[in-house]
């Protein structure tokens, strides 16, 4: 969809108060602009480039979620204000949208939904699609972040999540996470599942325990001094924050090779690796909000401070767990945790990919995520699953 199609679909009530709040970030971004090439309009424009590479239509919207959830004595933007946030969020219509179920895909650290572009026109085939960028992330709204605990950090994103799932007037619908948004979406199910009919973790972060490496990596002073580093929240994005107009040539360099050479899958081309880089930069560079979450909720080398393990007994929504068969989340965790719950699970591991299986062996992980949905589509596309899909069954208590 080009840029004028996409524009002329854009909410017009949440796209006024959207872009007040961008000519407030403008402002706020001016005296860095010499240093940092990046704005919120640049992180917006770049997603619309990513997405022309989409050829099912699509309305993109700032979410209204307010200034905090109801009741709540702190505001997103911890001060007096009550200025509202917003959600960044693109949906792709089912053309059976009546009957179609509808799949929301919650991105990862240091990204946002663009990630997942190789998979919607596919999706979408299937499922009314709806991505949305957490609060903090992409061009959602980046608030002031304060929290200072896990229990606080873990709320601020369920809680917004929550709070726009109602400004959607959504109810049922099947749920996918991607590592830390995995985490989000696993905390959220737990929390809220009532509105959450199936539950897909795509090599989720949190769900493995500390491994005795880590444990003794941290004695030593070269882990004391990494562990120094986490705890004072130095994010990547700060570091390419920190290198002002060297950042986008990183990102570039970073893209081609995660996602090129060293892709175990189907690997970019030209025009998707320029995309990309593109995008990834200016959602990496731009005002840190969310991202500093990251030493609340976990420890050095990303192992949760409140494992999901230890919650795996009191789910109550069927899950399934896709891991690439490189990915250095470990699946192991995946099946540990499947073995405690009392609900239908199942572990599927993707040949040919690693943490990011959904760009690296995109046709594959589109056939996970169909087989994992088998209960919510038409009986011919388990069928189609199996006979497309490089994927197998690690682990399943499904009937």
């Amino acid at each position: 969809m080009g840029l004028r199609r996409m524009a002329d679909k854009v909410n017009p009530a949440s796209s006024s108060a959207a872009a007040a709040e961008a000519s407030r970030d403008r402002l706020w971004f001016a005296s860095w602009m010499r240093w940092i090439p990046t704005s919120r309009s640049d992180v917006i424009q770049s997603e619309q480039r990513l997405l022309t590479l989409v050829k099912t239509p699509y309305v993109q919207e700032q979410v209204n979620i307010g200034s905090g959830p109801p009741g709540s004595k702190v505001r997103w933007f911890r001060s007096a204000s009550n200025q509202p946030r917003f959600i960044n969020t693109v949906t792709f219509e089912n053309k059976n949208a009546a009957s179609a179920p509808t799949l929301v895909m919650v991105h990862g650290y240091a990204a946002s939904q663009g990630f997942f572009f190789r998979n919607f026109d596919a999706l979408a085939a299937h499922f009314r699609i709806i991505a949305m960028d957490q609060l903090g992330w992409g061009a959602s709204s980046r608030p002031d972040f304060t929290c200072t605990s896990t229990e606080e950090t873990e709320a601020w994103f369920i809680d917004s999540f929550e709070e726009w799932r109602k400004a959607k007037n959504l109810d049922k619908f099947i749920l996918l996470g991607h590592s830390f948004g995995g985490y989000v979406a696993a905390r959220y199910a737990l929390k809220h599942p009532e509105h959450v009919q199936h539950l897909i973790l795509v090599g989720p972060a949190g769900f493995s325990p500390e491994s005795d490496r880590f444990i003794q990596f941290r004695s030593t002073w070269k882990g004391a001094v990494a562990n120094f580093f986490w705890d004072s929240n130095l994010t990547p994005q700060a570091i390419i924050r920190s290198l002002g107009p060297w950042g986008p040539n990183l990102v570039r360099r970073y893209t081609g090779a995660r996602f090129g050479t060293y892709a175990s899958g189907n690997i970019l081309n030209e025009q998707e690796s320029t995309l990309l880089s593109d995008y990834i930069y200016h959602t990496l560079a731009g005002r840190a909000s969310g991202e500093l979450c990251l030493k609340y909720i976990f420890k050095f080398g990303a192992f949760a401070r409140s494992p999901l393990q230890e919650s795996a007994p009191h789910w109550k929504v069927p899950t399934s767990f896709i891991y690439g068969v490189d990915d250095w989340m470990d699946y192991k965790g995946g099946i540990e945790a499947s073995k405690r719950m009392k609900v239908p699970s199942e572990v599927i591991r993707v040949r040919k990919g690693g943490h990011f299986v959904f760009l690296d062996n995109a046709v594959a992980f589109h056939a996970a995520v169909l087989y994992s949905c088998r209960k919510h589509l038409p009986e011919t596309t388990e069928k189609e699953a199996k006979d497309d899909g490089d994927f197998f069954p690690a682990f399943s208590s499904f009937d």
